[in-house]
């Protein structure tokens, strides 16, 4: 019940029983009541305090079918609250498949980036969805950007990785998508020498049969 004091926060202009009950209602997951106050005329993208909209309290609960009627409501996915999330950018970063792939069918920008400077599929190799990163390949995402710590999504996996079968998996999916396997960090340091310096022996050998060098 926590995320529910969230109601109350909601920005001048906009502080008023019907936007405070549209984000009740996404965090949730009332379907009925969303639909109720959207057909009401209640804005879909009204924020709070922190810049959130009902769409990224939806996608931050996980409730799937409240932020598929807000997306199809026309709810903005690229929508920031003050840290620089948006609604594709989590859901992207949490593995929230059901509900990133309407996203990415309506509007989602594949360039938009987070408070570190990483796309989507940066922080979706950190963390090891695999079918997140899967996903994200099939579009035209930029598989070699580079984040402000000077990271890819391939540099990610193994340095923030714990190299189990998951990020395992990952580097393959990086590195057949076209990710180069020799651009370095910020620092000059490879992903071969950073895998080979955490003792990360089946991710070594893909680089390797990849072309890598240290």
């Amino acid at each position: 019940m926590a995320g529910l004091a969230l109601v109350g926060s909601w920005v001048s202009g906009t502080a008023n029983a019907s936007t405070a009950g549209l984000a009740a209602a996404a965090q949730t997951g009332d379907v009925a009541t969303l639909t109720r106050l959207l057909d009401a005329g209640t804005p879909v993208d009204s924020r709070d305090t922190q810049g959130r909209t009902a769409l990224l309290l939806a996608t931050h609960a996980n409730q799937v079918a409240a932020a598929r009627v807000l997306i199809a409501r026309g709810a903005d996915v690229n929508a920031k609250d003050i840290i620089q999330d948006s609604p594709y950018l989590y859901a992207g970063a949490e593995g929230r498949l059901e509900i990133l792939r309407p996203m990415l069918t309506s509007g989602a920008d594949l360039k938009s980036t987070n408070r570190y400077g990483g796309t989507a599929l940066i922080p979706a190799a950190h963390h090891g969805h695999v079918e997140t990163v899967r996903l994200l390949l099939t579009t035209d995402i930029a598989v070699d950007h580079v984040n402000r710590l000077g990271w890819t999504a391939l540099l990610e996996a193994i340095i923030l990785g714990d190299s189990g079968a998951a990020h395992t998996q990952i580097v393959r999916l990086l590195l057949a998508a076209g990710a180069r396997a020799d651009l370095p960090d910020a620092q000059g340091v490879t992903p071969l020498a950073h895998a080979e310096q955490r003792g990360q022996q089946a991710i070594a050998a893909l680089l390797r049969a990849s072309g890598a060098r240290r």
